[in-house]
């Protein structure tokens, strides 16, 4: 959620943040009459219950000198107080209704904020998927042709290696799904490791988290929006299977006051992810890029907004740090705003670089959702002794699939065997090839 001052104060900054995302500007208009009139009904319930509080000053009194009063003045006060009385009756029965008025449009206004993505930071390049700036290269893809050999794709070598089985993951589960076997297993536990040590190498908390939550962690994260349609819902539970451990460790914190002293608080998630990938049909198709359940290392960064720019540089080295690691051929792009995700204000892609595809493809994010995440979760910092909403930032350390093809398809031998990159062996005993 974005800070409701700007609205009141500024709302074609978010206008120009909805334009450049490519969403309706329209729905700003929408929120400042809804923002009005929920302002409008509290102040009327707050007169009227204000009303109330002095009229119940008044009868205590009254009823006081009636009780006492003689029977010559009685009825006179017995009639005032019946007015009192009744005026009393009439004003709860309107703080009632102006109390229902008041969340109902308090309600209305909630809803109109959920359609309103955050805003984006103005140095990112405006437009859709494609429009992407390419920051950097690193590294030199292979010429396999000098080498004098046609790369594989990595199912070719997966399924040679007996390391990756799709057919039975079809069988037992459906399209998208696989096994990892013998050394594709093996491959899986060592980068969990490596990224784990990397991780805490850089000062970031292990966390294995939930792989349910409520939908207020879904939705406060921002999933249940325009990404609501790649989200497995539990139904008979009202429970939700995370598309990644940023929902879980974002929700850690919810409903919490954390001192500005104890921050940043950073955090190293493993989890399994699920996602539907809806409206993905016919892409990928081939291998483990693009599925329906993988593992992934996820970090993620509470910190003071002044400092959240700085914690953004700090998850990307360390993504490129983690990949350098791997020696694969990479390349960092700032993602344009209309491929940004709701929650996110900057976002940069390491894309590596996979060979038979001759295309750089996405295998970690790194993104500042400034305070949007923290209003909606509706976590605070204490700093100079009052409170306000904190900053939140997340990014992939290794999605397992997808780094798993990179390094079998930029590493394969033409004997078939896939060297292991120096990081990884120590844990995959020693061993410099699979």
């Amino acid at each position: 959620m974005i800070d409701p001052i700007v609205l009141r104060t500024d709302p074609e900054r978010i206008r120009e943040s909805q334009r450049r995302r490519g969403e309706d500007p329209a729905v700003v208009d929408r929120l400042i009459a809804a923002d009005q009139q929920a302002r409008d009904e509290r102040q009327r319930f707050d007169e009227l219950r204000a009303e109330q509080k002095a009229l119940g000053k008044q009868i205590g009194p009254m009823q006081g000198k009636l009780k006492n009063a003689d029977d010559a003045t009685k009825p006179e006060l017995q009639a005032q107080v019946d007015e009192l009385m009744a005026k009393a009756q009439t004003l709860a029965d309107q703080v009632k209704a102006a109390d229902a008025a008041a969340h109902e449009a308090a309600d209305a206004t909630a809803a109109l904020w959920l359609e309103v993505s955050n805003l984006v930071n103005l140095d990112s390049p405006v437009g859709g998927e494609e429009d992407y700036r390419v920051l950097e290269h690193v590294g030199t893809p292979r010429d396999f042709a000098a080498e004098g050999f046609e790369p594989k794709d990595h199912l070719e070598i997966g399924e040679a290696l007996a390391a990756i089985d799709v057919d039975r993951g079809a069988k037992v589960s459906g399209s998208r799904f696989y096994y990892l076997t013998g050394p594709g297993a093996e491959l899986e536990f060592a980068l969990l490791n490596l990224a784990m040590e990397h991780a805490r190498r850089h000062g970031l908390t292990p966390v294995i988290t939930p792989a349910l939550v409520l939908p207020s962690a879904m939705e406060g994260t921002g999933f249940l929006g325009q990404a609501a349609e790649n989200v497995y819902r539990i139904e008979s539970d009202d429970m939700y299977l995370v598309g990644t451990s940023e929902v879980p460790l974002a929700a850690f914190h919810s409903d919490e006051i954390i001192d500005a002293e104890q921050l940043p608080l950073r955090y190293a998630g493993w989890s399994s992810c699920f996602r539907r990938e809806a409206g993905s049909y016919g892409k990928d198709t081939r291998g483990i890029i693009r599925v329906h359940q993988f593992d992934k290392v996820e970090m993620f960064v509470f910190c003071d907004p002044d400092q959240a720019e700085a914690e953004h540089a700090n998850l990307l080295a360390w993504e490129k740090e983690f990949i350098d690691a791997l020696e694969i051929p990479y390349r960092v792009i700032d993602v344009a705003t209309g491929d940004l995700g709701s929650s996110a204000a900057r976002k940069f892609d390491i894309e590596a670089w996979i060979p038979t595809q001759d295309a750089y493809r996405e295998v970690t994010s790194t993104s500042n959702t400034t305070e949007f995440q923290a209003r909606r979760l509706k976590i605070r910092m204490r700093k100079d002794g009052s409170t306000a909403p904190l900053a939140t930032l997340n990014g992939t350390l290794c999605a397992m699939p997808r780094i798993i093809v990179a390094l079998l398809e930029n590493h394969q031998q033409q004997d078939g065997s896939v060297d292991i990159p120096v990081a990884l062996r120590p844990y995959l005993g020693g061993r410099v090839t699979l």
